[in-house]
């Protein structure tokens, strides 16, 4: 469940014990269920999340018409949001259908035990989920599709390109440094000593892992804050992404004009892009170009030994070599 009970007089850290095995499991995934559950959240409170204003203001007006009340009531403007509607994400692989299903198949009991915990033990919404707990589930699971349908599938596409370039780059982090490295600059809110990770939250927990690991997700709409989930789900540390100041309002990087001129304007504008790792389907939304367009462009680029590709997972991603490096600087 998610830490939600204040602690007093008790240092208000959430601390896991790692041990080997757990250093060897951290990983990480991002979630499409997450990010358009705390979107809701940004749009019933503005103020409070102003670097998502541009999706606000494009958005919020269609929003009132789709008759979302029941989804809502679980989502307040703070606080504790019930985990079955925000798990953890089972695959590397972002899926809207997979973390559906994971809604869809919570069970009962563990529902109502947390819809109390957000909305009050004896609210009008508690009651609901306690009489008929598959019918209020499938009404929260009708309001995620309509929303995700009407809403938030068009503009997904921008916020996966910002959550996959923050794990390319952090798991760089711990290919290179290992977990010291990664934790360093994770969070101000987030330390490494030893065997430890320590997260400054307005709640107490310490345990070990237990050989779990740990489940690292980057997240746009819950910044700028950290959250931990501990038993009865995978423990997980859900994080800011990098670069979330560019996430409504980046364009790709005017090419250098010498650049331009060597290699054609958008395959020097792609060169230039990958300052980050990227995927080929990340370029393309990115540029506006079909995917085979982009993969065109990095064919010749990995040619002429400027960039280099990687599998990781299911994909191929691309980051410039240091002759690419030098190339764009120099021009």
């Amino acid at each position: 469940m998610w830490l939600n009970s204040p602690v007093v007089g008790v240092s208000v850290t959430v601390e896991w014990v790692f041990g080997t095995e757990d250093v060897a499991r951290i990983r990480f995934a991002f979630s499409p269920l997450w990010e358009a559950v705390f979107s809701l959240r940004a749009l019933r409170d503005p103020a409070r999340h102003s670097v998502h204003l541009p999706f606000v203001r494009a958005v919020r007006p269609r929003v009132a018409a789709l008759g979302l009340g029941e989804l809502l009531h679980l989502i307040p403007v703070e606080g504790y949001v019930p985990d079955f509607i925000t798990p953890p994400p089972i695959t590397p692989v972002p899926d809207f259908e997979t973390d559906l299903d994971l809604v869809r198949h919570a069970p009962p009991d563990l529902v109502a035990e947390e819809v109390a915990e957000a909305t009050g033990p004896g609210s009008p919404v508690t009651e609901r989920f306690r009489t008929d707990p598959r019918g209020s589930i499938e009404r929260v699971v009708a309001g995620l599709r309509t929303y995700w349908d009407e809403i938030f599938a068009d503009h997904w596409p921008r916020v996966y390109g910002l959550l996959e370039a923050d794990v390319l780059w952090r798991s760089r982090r711990l290919a290179s440094g290992g977990a010291r490295e990664l934790f360093a600059d994770l969070n101000p809110d987030v330390t490494w000593r030893g065997d430890r990770l320590r997260v400054v939250r307005r709640w107490n927990h310490t345990g070990d892992l237990a050989g779990k690991g740990l489940l690292l997700v980057p997240t746009a709409f819950r910044w700028p804050e950290v959250a931990a989930v501990v038993h009865p789900y995978q423990p997980m540390l859900a994080y800011p992404a990098r670069g979330i100041g560019t996430l409504w309002f980046d364009e790709p990087p005017p090419a250098p004009e010498a650049l331009a001129a060597l290699l054609g304007r958008t395959r020097a504008r792609v060169l230039t892009a990958l300052a980050e790792p990227a995927s080929t389907t990340a370029l393309a939304r990115r540029f506006s170009l079909t995917p085979s367009a982009i993969s065109q462009h990095l064919g010749v680029l990995a040619d002429g030994g400027l960039v280099a590709r990687r599998r990781i997972g299911r994909e191929v991603v691309y980051r410039r070599t240091p002759v690419g490096d030098a190339l764009v600087c120099a021009s």
